[in-house]
């Protein structure tokens, strides 16, 4: 007997109401994906995401009063259990180091097809980083030109083992199945692989990983986006 599982929880956030008719109107036709509120600007949003507490927030970046990048940095400050998904069509080098610092798990431009969308969506509620294919050489360029002006403690031969199995797409509980290790090991292990690197976020971390040639670049996903687990 299959478990009916509930609908993901979304709050979506975008000052342009026909954008946000339309996302809504894709997202809950996949069947699995409820939108719980619509927020005009960054301040709406946050009010939204402290009483509601959603399972997702997919947020633009320009919007009145507080940007999409605020909202992001707020969430992680306040530790919610909410995944981050930036929908922009702005795809400049600052607007992408300012969301991979606020730890977002993702970010895709809104010239993705709806299934890319709603791909992105699940992704980020299952734990995973999803980048859009688009910036991804952004990203490395960013990641590699920071390399060369910092100094970066090595990784020992497990990190850079659970490193690469992150970037696979597996959460903490299947790394640590496949190495024998509990979940809590690996949480502790991912932790140490942040500070070495001076990693905000495992998408940060794992891009600087491939940066300096101590993982390779995982296969693409299917759609316009590569997912990590995050």
């Amino acid at each position: 007997m299959n478990k009916i599982h509930p609908p993901i929880r979304v709050i979506l956030a975008d000052d342009h109401a026909i954008v946000r008719a339309g996302i809504r109107q894709f997202l809950e036709q996949a069947g699995d994906i409820q939108v719980v509120g619509e927020a005009s600007d960054g301040e709406e949003a946050l009010g939204m995401i402290r009483q509601i507490i959603p399972d997702v927030a997919v947020l633009d970046i320009q919007m009145p009063k507080v940007n999409g990048i605020e909202v992001s940095r707020e969430i992680r400050t306040n530790r919610w259990p909410i995944g981050v998904l930036i929908l922009t069509a702005y795809d400049d080098d600052p607007y992408i180091s300012a969301v991979l610092k606020t730890g977002a798990n993702g970010y895709v431009i809104k010239t993705a097809s709806p299934d890319e969308i709603i791909g992105a969506v699940r992704d980020v509620y299952q734990g995973k980083s999803v980048l859009d294919a688009t910036i991804l050489p952004k990203v490395l360029a960013q990641i590699a030109h920071s390399n060369a002006t910092q100094f970066f403690e090595p990784l020992s031969d497990r990190e850079i083992e659970i490193l690469s199995l992150v970037a696979k797409g597996l959460t903490n509980k299947v790394v640590g199945n496949n190495l024998n290790i509990s979940d809590r090991t690996v949480q502790g292990h991912v932790a140490r692989i942040f500070e070495k690197l001076q990693a905000n976020s495992r998408t940060e971390a794992v891009m600087r990983g491939i940066s300096l040639g101590l993982i390779s670049l995982p296969g693409e996903s299917k759609g316009n986006s590569n997912s990590f687990d995050i």
